[in-house]
């Protein structure tokens, strides 16, 4: 019977009823619970990337905002999620119930590599654990205190040696701000700084430049919609892949070394505070060689990437906006003068100063979407019902270039952030995130970005190489960042 039927269905009705089979797989597996934020016209398996733009996805989002309100949902391949926008919307998920958005959802391409690890992509107990051990050893080591300011103003002064040696001529500073703000979290991490000459630290930094930059490709968005076909495939994603491995080689060698002389009774960096926690319950507990790894890579990473990508877009501007940038510099002769380094003590009295560098973060706004969360358990959200496992992206674009908000939202304007002379801090600021889970270096940060930015207009003013048109076009990859450019620091 079975043998006869088989015999008579044809290629084309076979075919037929296979297609319908996956729709209707599709559609099951895809189906929305009630109440849920609504959501476009959705293709099967393909879901919204037809809508997608690869270079720009901010402008979709705000066209979706625009249609459907402060929360949607969109759905890419495989990847569901919701989109939170709006100041009230954002503050409700990150702090009124951030206890209901705590986790980290397990992002495909970067689940090779950490696999629910380290500080940015670790959830419950196991983060909590690791950020209040870092928090607590990063105080221990300086953090907001003289010593760390002081290794600040160690780099700011090999910064500005390097900076000088280009004597004006043309000159991307891309690595060299780099390797200043990566050796700060270097000398935490690792115990030791990295000279600028030192040729493995800097392959090591085009590597970290490049890994960032390859995630904002096509092949690695698509790898993340569709990871079982893509991984088959050659790609961005495979480069990826290749190059974390050879990041996570370099962090395990420093590792070992440290091993090599290490003294229990005696911590001189993150490593080595790392490894007594490690021996304390010999590594049965969530302290393990494995989740210093990636812990010592976020460090690494965040550390460097964040604030490096800061800084060259606050020189692209000032280049941009010379009458802004001497300003800034008639602050920085009025109250620091062009004797001592400037120092932290120093910024209290230099509100222009500090609005400019608001300004540049508000507007660079290089982590438009935040770090995606996942939903704890099911959550009812402004009348929506969000249920547990359920991915969320807050837009803090939607927050920073809010027109109810801002003044002038979409031009480079300082006085954002004045008020009578004096600076204003604005609740609608919040290029670190907010909540419990908001960056754990933002003390940091704003520290390296205070003094490298000050020590650099102490001694020079930027500006745009002969016959050349500076631009304001960013890359996407996990940060945006602006398009590569040369740039020239003229001794003042």
């Amino acid at each position: 019977m079975l043998r006869f039927l088989w015999e008579s269905i044809s290629f084309q009705m076979l075919l037929i009823f296979l297609i319908v089979f996956l729709l209707v797989a599709d559609y099951m597996k895809h189906r929305k619970p009630k109440h849920f934020p609504p959501s476009p016209f959705s293709l099967p398996f393909l879901g919204h990337i037809y809508m997608l733009n690869f270079s720009n996805p901010q402008i979709m989002v705000q066209k979706l905002t625009e249609k459907y309100g402060d929360i949607f949902s969109m759905q890419l391949g495989s990847t569901s999620f919701v989109l939170i926008n709006g100041l009230r919307m954002i503050k409700e998920v990150l702090v009124n119930q951030a206890e209901n958005f705590m986790d980290r959802p397990e992002i495909p391409i970067d689940k090779e590599i950490f696999s629910k690890m380290g500080l940015v992509s670790s959830s419950g107990h196991l983060w909590k654990q690791q950020r209040r051990f870092t928090l607590t050893t990063l105080r221990n080591f300086g953090l907001g205190k003289r010593p760390l300011e002081e290794r600040i103003q160690e780099e700011c002064r090999c910064l500005v040696d390097a900076f000088g040696d280009e004597q004006g001529n043309p000159f991307n500073p891309h690595l060299k701000i780099s390797n200043a703000v990566s050796n700060v979290i270097c000398s935490i991490t690792f115990g030791n700084r990295f000279d600028y000459h030192d040729e493995e630290f800097k392959k090591l930094l085009r590597l970290m430049d490049e890994t960032v930059s390859l995630h904002g490709t096509v092949m690695s968005q698509l790898y993340n919609s569709f990871p079982s076909i893509i991984k088959f495939l050659p790609g961005s994603h495979q480069t990826i892949f290749k190059n974390w491995k050879l990041l996570k080689s370099f962090v395990k060698e420093k590792i070992d070394k440290h091993k090599e002389d290490w003294n229990p009774s005696e911590s001189r960096d993150f490593i080595d505070s790392y490894l007594q926690e490690i021996a304390k319950d010999n590594g049965n507990g969530s302290f393990q060689e494995e989740n210093l790894v990636a812990c010592a890579l976020d460090l690494l990473f965040a550390g460097t990437e964040t604030t490096s990508t800061t800084i060259r877009w606050a020189l692209l501007y000032m280049a941009m906006y010379p009458e802004i940038q001497a300003r800034v510099q008639a602050e920085i002769d009025a109250v620091v003068g062009q004797v001592r380094q400037p120092a932290l003590e120093d910024r209290s009295n230099m509100p222009y100063t500090n609005a400019v560098i608001h300004e540049v973060q508000r507007k660079s706004n290089i982590i438009p979407f935040n770090v995606p969360r996942l939903t704890v358990k099911d959550t009812v959200l402004d009348g929506f019902h969000i249920p547990k496992g359920t991915v969320l992206l807050t837009n803090l674009t939607s927050v920073m270039f809010d027109k109810n908000e801002w003044e002038t939202p979409d031009a480079f304007n300082p006085e954002h952030f004045l008020k009578d002379g004096q600076f204003w801090k604005r609740e609608s600021f919040v290029p670190f995130s907010i909540g419990k889970r908001a960056c754990l270096g933002e003390v940091l940060a704003r520290a390296e970005l205070f003094l490298i930015f000050t020590a650099l207009l102490q001694k020079f003013t930027f500006q745009a190489p002969p016959d050349t048109t500076l631009s304001l076009q960013f890359k996407l990859g996990i940060t945006m960042a602006p398009q590569p450019y040369k740039i020239c620091a003229v001794p003042r």
